[in-house]
């Protein structure tokens, strides 16, 4: 196994995060497991807001490169003794879950401080959370947070057959307000009347597949929720079209890289030695949001809003190209 660092883990938080000492390791399910991260010396941790995630450096690649992932907190947010996350397998995947699932009690990670563009409205009047699979991870700080502070809440936990992590959470925390669906004909016949009988001033969080998530929101604003009141996040876009080859043309170094077919930009600049900050590299983050100069973008991604993207100055290159042979970046 690959550890990131041999430094003593702290608390304190730097350009690099932090380095936390693996304290317990739980199999929730047969594919997730939850890890328990805590200060080597014990000490309290970052607070975050409900539905932050940190960065997690999970080895290396076949290149050689640091591989990244993000996980939601689970845990309580405020002055935390630990970071919780939950990690499923993902066989076909780039190789984090499987790093994640070989660490043991006192290993040691290499983690960022909290982030979070998930957070729950403090002045809704209602909380209706939607937790598909591993998606409820986010879900479940929402919870935490909303019994700690007495907001009014309910939650749709769509899950397989004895496959439901932190389902013991969920019901210890939230009584007669958690409802379970284990097959999604069951969850839209209960979720359809739940989207028109909802308190004015309620607002949605839903987090799981995006099939699932762009069917919910498009329920949603059919049901006249407004786009404001409507929060998500997705796994992220899936299996994408290898897409034309095209060159990206680098303005303020005269750089022209060029993009093959099944090559994302971000692969492609990467190989130039153009590095550019990126994490989930599945369109969802947005840390690798570049801006672009010219030319026609096929966006791709699960961040930009409707209207960013019509603006078109500026794309995710992890997963969006060029509509065309050529597109200049401000780089």
């Amino acid at each position: 196994m690959t550890l990131m660092s041999d430094s003593p883990a702290t608390n304190v938080p730097s350009d690099a995060g932090l380095v936390l000492a693996v304290d317990e390791v739980t199999a929730l399910t047969p594919t997730v497991r939850h890890m328990r991260l805590v200060a080597s010396d014990g000490a309290l941790l970052p607070s975050f807001t409900p539905g932050s995630h940190i960065v997690v450096t999970c080895g290396t690649g076949p290149e050689g490169q640091s591989r990244r992932n993000s996980y939601s907190l689970t845990g309580p947010g405020f002055e935390p003794d630990h970071y919780g996350i939950s990690v499923r397998l993902e066989e076909d995947g780039r190789g984090g879950s499987r790093w994640i699932h070989s660490l043991r009690a006192g290993d040691r990670v290499q983690v960022s401080t909290p982030r979070s563009a998930f957070a729950p409205v403090l002045t809704a009047r209602h909380h209706l959370l939607v937790a598909a699979g591993i998606g409820v991870t986010p879900i479940l700080s929402h919870v935490r947070a909303a019994v700690q502070w007495g907001r009014s809440f309910e939650v749709h936990y769509v899950h397989r057959e004895r496959d439901a992590a932190h389902l013991d959470d969920l019901e210890q925390l939230c009584g007669d307000r958690l409802h379970l669906h284990t097959g999604r004909d069951g969850f839209w016949e209960h979720m359809g009347p739940a989207l028109l009988d909802q308190p004015i001033g309620t607002h949605l969080y839903a987090c799981g597949p995006a099939a699932l998530i762009d069917e919910l929101t498009d329920r949603a604003g059919r049901a006249g929720w407004p786009g404001a009141r409507v929060h998500y996040e997705h796994f992220g876009v899936g299996d994408l079209d290898p897409g034309e080859p095209f060159t990206a043309h680098l303005t303020r170094s005269g750089v022209d890289v060029d993009v093959a077919s099944g090559v994302s930009l971000l692969e492609a600049l990467g190989s130039r030695g153009i590095a550019v900050p990126s994490l989930c590299r599945q369109g969802v983050c947005g840390e690798c949001r570049l801006p672009v100069v010219s030319g026609d973008i096929e966006h791709r991604d699960l961040y930009l809003g409707a209207a960013e993207k019509e603006a078109g100055d500026c794309l995710m290159p992890c997963v969006s190209r060029a509509n065309g042979p050529r597109l200049e970046l401000d780089l």
